[in-house]
């Protein structure tokens, strides 16, 4: 993730935070401030902070860790100012498996908050919780119920949080996949709604959730259509097969001329008949404003890309175009370039089909119903 600092490696997944996450640590700092008016205060208050996300952190990696049980690696751990998030590599296959790696993270937290309360109810400093506020009261007790906060949040069934998930595991045990996804998605918006609804009338808090929470049921949702809906189908039938290519000789002025002429966006950079790079639009005007039209091709193409087999399937393909976050990728049989796969032609392949699909179902509604049965109603 861009604007992304590295902390470290552990177990070997990188973990990273976000620039942005200083921002919270200088509210915090300043609110302690505004507060206590000492050092001493704000100093506790960013180590509580801290202390927070450090519970997050093995949150994040008890879904890493379980998945990896199952085959699944995690690219990496990021902090973010809203929590953190593990880049799985894939979601798992099967509805016990994604159970199983969502109450993970959750299940951290219990295991954090048990051995907090044990702490404290040997060392006999349990407070009661009347007593506790956000900056004040025993920071061990704190840290205790803000697990305890974490797991309740977490759990709540509505997408991107891990109730969603364990909802749609549960689901799908019974029902395909897409449908269980759908159900648990169409639960997640419902549930935003009434986050919304709280938050215009309680606490202004809540419409940020309310809209993270919609956002990614609606994301998951279509994420796990498009899937279905490319299910079976091979590369070949969705690739780009007029395609332009370039020599690493080329000068960018020539790929910017190609650009123009037409709305072929990256191109494969051929050395004779081996794809040796991939030139994309944004490297191309990065390049440009850096080094001008005589620069060449060779210096600024993409020599780490993804190439596809025309035979592979459309949903692998995808996924992988995802996993590597890229935009455009060649498809290669016998070492020959045969086409090239993009993101915009996978939407437009489906746009196209979707629309037949709607006009076979029309069709076959209108050949079952039959003649003067379409007006049948009862009243």
């Amino acid at each position: 993730m861009k604007w992304s600092l590295k902390l470290g490696t552990f177990a070997g997944i990188g973990v990273y935070v976000h620039a942005t996450f200083s921002l919270l640590i200088v509210w915090i700092a300043v609110m302690h401030w505004i507060e206590g008016r000492t050092l001493a205060a704000v100093v506790e208050g960013v180590a509580f902070m801290l202390a927070i996300f450090t519970c997050v952190v093995l949150h994040e990696f008890g879904h890493a860790l379980t998945a990896r049980r199952y085959g699944i690696r995690t690219r990496d751990i990021t902090l973010l100012p809203i929590g953190g998030v593990a880049r799985l590599e894939r979601m798992p296959e099967q509805p016990m498996q994604e159970f199983w790696v969502a109450v993970a993270g959750p299940a951290v937290n219990v295991v954090i908050a048990a051995l907090l309360f044990l702490w404290l109810s040997v060392t006999s400093r349990l407070e009661p919780l009347a007593s506790l506020t956000m900056t004040g009261g025993s920071f061990v007790e704190r840290l205790m119920v803000v697990n305890g906060f974490l797991v309740a949040f977490n759990l709540i069934p509505a997408f991107p949080m891990d109730g969603g998930r364990v909802l749609r595991s549960l689901l799908a045990l019974r029902l395909p996949y897409t449908r269980a996804t759908q159900m648990a998605a169409t639960l997640g918006q419902g549930i935003a709604l009434v986050f919304g609804l709280l938050g215009l009338i309680w606490n202004p808090f809540l419409l940020f959730i309310a809209f993270f929470v919609w956002i990614g049921a609606a994301q998951e949702s279509s994420m796990v259509q498009m899937r279905a809906a490319l299910g079976g189908i091979p590369v070949h039938q969705a690739m780009l097969t007029e395609v332009h290519r370039l020599s690493p000789h080329d000068t960018l002025g020539r790929a910017a001329a190609l650009i123009l002429a037409q709305s072929q966006p990256d191109f494969p950079v051929l050395d004779g008949e081996q794809v040796v790079g991939v030139l994309t639009r944004n490297d191309l005007f990065a390049a440009l404003q850096r080094g001008g039209e005589d620069a060449r091709v060779g210096d600024v193409m993409q020599r780490d890309f993804v190439v596809f087999d025309p035979g592979e399937m459309l949903e692998g393909a995808f996924e992988r175009l995802q996993a590597c976050r890229c935009h455009t990728a060649p498809v290669v049989q016998h070492g020959r370039l045969v086409g090239l796969m993009t993101m915009d032609n996978l939407g437009e392949f489906l746009a196209i089909h979707s629309a037949l699909d709607r006009r076979g179902a029309e069709a076959e509604s209108a050949l079952t119903a039959g003649p003067g049965r379409g007006g049948d109603r009862f009243l």
